[in-house]
């Protein structure tokens, strides 16, 4: 198993290895978990975001994490950095957070924990000026993490993701500076 990138208090944020596929497919891969982002994906599909992690990884340093519960040492979701790349969109290039938390692990606090973390790991390790989270109106617990985060919603940033059906569209923003993060930080410290 890959060493830990990232640890929090009830997590181990490891890189994704050859051979995840089938685990993400097994366990997030479900249409509840999958239905503010076009549904489930093809093993193939989610073998091709892998292999563009990894090398997103080896080139710049950072990527998507699985999330692995440490009491139990299961694989519970995944968080990450990646570039802003979807088709349409206005800051192509910027800092994009995201995650995905299984079905059985959902309400138990596991987002907020991995997103904070991986917050810290763009601003303090990879310099990032802003970092950025996609979602769309309907996926209201998304948005609503991202508030809780201290993102600001940037209207001037929404767009039509063709990816996704009309319900999910238009893809919507929201930011976090590296100002805003540092007071949110120090106020926590």
């Amino acid at each position: 198993m890959a060493e830990s990138i990232l640890e929090t208090e009830r997590l181990r944020l490891r890189r994704i290895e050859p051979g995840d596929a089938q685990l993400q497919f097994r366990l997030l891969n479900t249409p509840a978990v999958m239905h503010h982002l076009g549904g489930p994906l093809s093993v193939e599909a989610i073998e091709q975001k892998h292999s563009k992690s990894m090398d997103l990884h080896e080139h710049e340093g950072f990527s998507f994490l699985f999330l692995i519960e440490r009491d139990t040492d299961e694989f519970v979701g995944h968080c990450g950095l990646k570039r802003v790349d979807a088709e349409g969109a206005r800051n192509p290039g910027d800092f994009e957070i995201g995650w995905l938390i299984r079905e059985d692990r959902w309400r138990r606090g596991y987002a907020i924990e991995a997103v904070r973390a991986v917050l810290r790991w763009a601003f303090v390790d990879h310099d990032a000026p802003h970092v950025v989270a996609l979602t769309s109106h309907a996926n209201e617990p998304s948005w609503r993490l991202m508030e809780r985060l201290g993102m600001e919603r940037r209207e001037d940033l929404d767009f039509e993701n063709p990816r996704f059906p009309p319900e999910d569209n238009p893809t919507i923003l929201y930011s976090l500076g590296r100002e805003a993060w540092d007071a949110q930080d120090r106020h926590a410290a």
